[in-house]
């Protein structure tokens, strides 16, 4: 449990992930996200939630303790925000950088996103709690709480 004064408690559980253009450019895995992961398995379960645009997630990830979930609707917007729902809104930490992360970034009780090499569209950016330029300093403040209570703490 995190508590940050005047902003919310955080009981965070899970981490959901959107895969390119937040944790993958070109569907290539970027380099340090895995040993990231790897520290983060220790407390949170990870989801990788994709499109898979470019059919790599699966070797990208491999050998990783993350759960995959590959879009199948028309809807990824309402497919992701779903998702995370499903896993309990308030225990999920989402991280994104498109227009179809807008809705998991909002109805996450921590939403972050990140502007990487795609960019970061208005919208996600808008619906997110804190912003970072790069997917490391993202996944490394749920290592470290009191950064995030120093970011939201009013």
């Amino acid at each position: 449990m995190i508590e940050v004064p005047n902003f919310n408690t955080l009981d965070i559980r899970h981490i959901v992930c959107d895969y390119n253009g937040t944790i993958a450019k070109d569907g290539i895995l970027l380099p340090s996200v895995k040993s990231l992961f790897k520290k983060l398995e220790e407390t949170y379960t990870i989801h990788v939630i994709t499109a898979d645009t470019f059919g790599s997630v699966k070797t990208q990830l491999e050998g990783s303790n993350v759960t995959i979930k590959v879009l199948e609707s028309e809807d990824h917007t309402q497919e992701k925000s779903d998702y995370v729902r499903s896993l309990g809104a308030s225990h999920c930490v989402a991280i994104g950088n498109g227009n179809n992360d807008k809705a998991m970034l909002t109805v996450a009780e921590l939403g972050i996103a990140v502007i990487g090499a795609e960019g970061c569209a208005k919208d996600a950016l808008l619906s997110a709690d804190i912003l970072f330029d790069n997917i490391d300093g993202a996944l490394e403040i749920l290592m470290h709480e009191k950064r995030i209570v120093a970011t939201l703490r009013r």
